[in-house]
């Protein structure tokens, strides 16, 4: 009976891992699109939308605490140089990618595939970070999350705000199908489902889905980032490491289906110019995530919803980090444009 419970568990938490990859291949979820939105456009859609994404997984926190059913999680980690340093390695590098953690698994579900790479590169990058320099011990926090010492408070306005969240956009559904219905159009329910595919999976959407299921995921089966897989596996720890291998499948093939759903799924060459772009990338991101520690997904879902100093300071360093280099290149080819003209 516990070997049944337990695949039972395994197979739910692998779907769930499946329909994380899908939001973060179809809603465009990455750190460097966003903040190029940020530079080029002036907008901050996305980058507030991952914040969102940490709102939720804060929120089933909340939920969990009030009721008893938080399981155990990862201390958080000082903030220091390391902490900052780690930031700058992770925008850098993001950079280079052209892509976060993120952002790879959706161009590899895209068919890009030389972001099969990226993770390889990350490998790299935590196995040789020694080589280098050594690896920081950075202290455990022995005080509680500020998220976990307002949960009875917190309960009641999150559990209502979240119903809100899910409500809302269901009736406008609802109202939208009902116009549909009165247009007696042959392809009404094709005009229904685009329209709503259009609205589900904005960003903002998409990213919520992505906090949903990761605070599922953590329920059934602890901390659960696919960067910390490859960074368990780069030093030699093999925790559980057939469940984990199986969510990061799980996860891939997620945004494998989304990139076909979405027609975005075209078989792309791989260039030795890419190839060394996310080998490099991948490896500087997998540097600056055990300087942390920590890769965007795990700082987004896990050490920013905790209200962890070094999980916020990590990531908006890393935001800082790519906007800077995008600006002085932005900069420079303006000049370049206005010394050729």
């Amino acid at each position: 009976m516990e070997n049944y419970l337990h695949y039972l568990t395994l197979l739910i938490a692998a779907l769930l891992a499946g329909i994380m990859g899908f939001a973060i291949q179809r809603g465009a979820t990455c750190t460097v699109a966003a903040m190029d939105e940020v530079v080029e456009k002036r907008r901050a859609h996305r980058l507030t939308s991952m914040f969102e994404a940490s709102l939720w997984v804060a929120g089933g926190f909340i939920l969990a605490e009030a009721f008893g059913l938080m399981p155990s999680l990862p201390a958080g980690r000082t903030l220091g140089i390391a902490t900052v340093a780690g930031g700058v390695l992770l925008g850098v590098g993001a950079y280079v990618n052209q892509a976060c953690v993120f952002g790879a698994i959706a161009r590899l579900g895209s068919g890009e595939w030389a972001y099969a790479l990226t993770p390889v590169g990350f490998y790299v990058g935590c196995a040789s970070l020694d080589t280098f320099v050594a690896s920081p011990s950075s202290a455990a926090l022995t005080d509680t999350s500020p998220v976990f010492a307002a949960s009875r408070i917190l309960a009641v306005p999150i559990g209502l705000f979240m119903l809100w969240r899910i409500a809302w956009p269901a009736m406008r559904w609802w109202r939208l199908w009902r116009v549909r219905g009165s247009e007696n159009s042959r392809d009404r329910y094709d005009l229904f489902t685009h329209e709503i595919a259009i609205q589900v999976w904005s960003p903002h959407a998409a990213t919520g889905v992505i906090g949903v299921t990761f605070f599922f995921l953590l329920m059934m089966m602890g901390a659960w980032a696919y960067t910390d897989v490859l960074a368990d596996l780069a030093q030699g720890i093999s925790r559980d490491l057939f469940s984990r291998v199986l969510l990061l499948i799980a996860l891939l093939a997620g945004a494998m289906v989304g990139g076909w759903t979405a027609g975005r799924f075209a078989s792309t060459r791989v260039t030795l110019q890419q190839a060394s772009k996310c080998l490099l990338g991948g490896a500087m991101m997998g540097w600056g995530s055990l300087l942390i520690p920590g890769s965007n997904d795990g700082l987004i879902l896990l050490g920013m919803p905790l209200l962890w100093p070094y999980a916020w300071a990590a990531f908006l360093t890393m935001c800082v980090s790519i906007g800077a280099i995008m600006l002085v290149r932005k900069l420079v080819m303006n000049k370049q444009a206005q010394s050729a003209a």
